[in-house]
């Protein structure tokens, strides 16, 4: 389909194919085997100035918006949905700095994630808290001009290979989700401990690790905004990044494909092509189909994001939810068309469906999200009335 993209964004989505083909694919498996963190193929990402497109010109980046990460998110992820986290968490590190941030704050820290001299993390989840992202516990207590940080994030994606953390911290414990407050946390700060790395069952090539605060001193003018604002922060947050997550899903989702498409065509069973047999060709038509609304869907959300729209979290979490289960789906069919080579490593599709899985946990599981679209259609239903 023809989505009517800017010869920019052409551009962008060339760009980020050809540098996924020539970058990424050559070296996912490997990577994926490991679970090592892909810095050579990060600090390319960061010569093809990838890291600049969401990052405002006056702070040295190119000044593109949701759209253009999503298409890039989407081209990577076809290659590999681990590899392209890098760039994704830390776009998801970034949003707060951009939403609630100063001007002093963004003049400080977006250059160098611009550049990507620094990678982003965003810190929310937690042992207790995962989608009851309301019971954080973590503290920020200001004691002079400091404030000291204690308390545990968990699974955090880039954790122990950022250098900025943008975290959210209970400044008042009484107050619940209004006293939590929105912070940035650099790298080699004392009290700033990466717990374990966790070892995963797919998106191996990104780092997720415990992010510990002991007595963690940070300046108060690491503030984001004011206190009391960082439950707002963090769900504007998410509801920006999740056509993040639905573009990776929406890579992943056609990767898979396209190497099912491929492998139906020259795989012989009968005397002839298994593309050949209305079984596979029906199984083809639906991820097609399936895929394409996803895509559908994910721009129409992007694209409203970046028109400057108030309230989008319906839509947000909609993408979310449809682009998470057309990615599971797709790759478990990918793998169905491969057969008993399908389950095998030396073929590619078993790590795509390993790869969706996630796609419909994190950033609020798709039985969150349907709680949020619900609630919506419930509330704008009540107001019409």
């Amino acid at each position: 389909m023809d989505y009517f993209l800017t010869e920019e964004q052409e551009a962008i989505r060339e760009l980020a194919g050809d540098f996924a083909r020539e970058k990424i694919a050559p070296v996912a498996a490997k990577y994926d085997e490991t679970a090592e963190f892909p810095w050579p193929v990060v600090k390319e990402m960061a010569k093809g100035d990838f890291f600049r497109l969401w990052i405002p010109e006056e702070y040295d980046g190119m000044g593109g918006g949701v759209m253009d990460l999503t298409l890039v998110t989407e081209e990577f992820s076809k290659a590999c949905g681990g590899i392209a986290l890098a760039l994704a968490g830390t776009a998801l590190g970034t949003f707060p700095l951009l939403i609630n941030g100063n001007d002093e704050q963004k003049k400080k820290y977006l250059p160098a994630l611009a550049s990507g001299e620094a990678l982003a993390a965003f810190c929310l989840t937690e042992p207790a808290a995962g989608s009851d992202a309301g019971a954080i516990q973590t503290t920020a207590k200001l004691e002079g001009d400091y404030y000291t940080l204690n308390g545990t994030k968990h699974f955090i994606t880039n954790g122990g290979v950022a250098k900025y953390y943008t975290v959210i911290a209970l400044t008042n414990p009484a107050r619940g989700t209004r006293g939590a407050s929105a912070f940035i946390v650099e790298e080699g700060t004392e009290g700033l401990i990466f717990g374990k790395k966790e070892n995963k069952m797919g998106i191996r090539a990104s780092a997720t690790s415990e992010v510990v605060f002991q007595d963690c001193k940070i300046p108060k003018e690491n503030l984001l905004g004011r206190e009391g604002q960082g439950f707002m922060v963090a769900m504007k947050t998410l509801d920006k990044s999740r056509p993040g997550v639905a573009a990776q899903a929406l890579g992943i989702a056609q990767g898979a494909f396209d190497h099912a498409v491929e492998y139906a065509r020259h795989r012989r069973q009968f005397g002839q092509s298994i593309a050949s047999f209305q079984a596979i060709q029906f199984m083809l038509a639906d991820m097609a189909t399936q895929i394409e609304a996803a895509r559908a869907v994910i721009y129409s959300v992007a694209r409203m994001i970046d028109s400057g729209a108030k309230d989008f979290g319906k839509e947000s979490a909609m993408s979310k939810v449809l682009a998470g289960d057309v990615a599971m789906k797709v790759t478990t069919d990918a793998v169905q068309i491969f057969g008993g080579y399908g389950y095998m490593k030396e073929y590619p599709v078993e790590k795509y469906m390993r790869d969706a899985k996630i796609t419909q946990i994190y950033e609020g599981t798709n039985q969150i999200q349907r709680g949020v679209i619900a609630h919506h259609i419930i509330r704008e239903s009540a107001r019409h009335k």
